[in-house]
């Protein structure tokens, strides 16, 4: 049910310290989950507060921050840097495929997997 209000009110994500919970269900809507904790269905569950500071974990997130969050967790990306964050990225995934690619060919070995880790740096 809150997932549904939340996608309703134009919401990708729910970051609470508290728990989450019928995971199956607010997958399929598509809503983005993270919690400090996940419980059974229809565990207690109190709104106290709303659009205001949560701590998680080791990171505090503030209203309006810009959020990535995947399977391991979630962290809060600076504003200034967001446009940089796509080349950055597939700068990354190319050069993970070069040593992956590397590693299943027949040209693989111990040194020269050092010679190919040194030339990325």
């Amino acid at each position: 049910m809150h997932a549904a209000i939340l996608r309703a009110l134009g919401c990708v994500g729910y970051v609470t310290n508290g728990a989450v919970r019928q995971l199956p269900s607010v997958r399929e809507l598509g809503l983005h989950l993270f919690a400090g904790d996940v419980a059974v269905p229809h565990a207690y569950a109190h709104i106290f507060d709303f659009g205001c500071a949560v701590k998680i974990g080791n990171l505090e997130v503030q209203p309006g921050a810009l959020l990535h969050g995947d399977r391991p967790g979630l962290l809060s990306v600076p504003k200034n840097v967001a446009s940089q964050i796509p080349a950055v990225a597939a700068k990354l995934r190319e050069t993970e495929q070069r040593v992956i690619d590397f590693c299943g060919s027949k040209e693989f070995s111990v040194d020269k997997l050092r010679h190919v880790m040194k030339e990325l740096v």
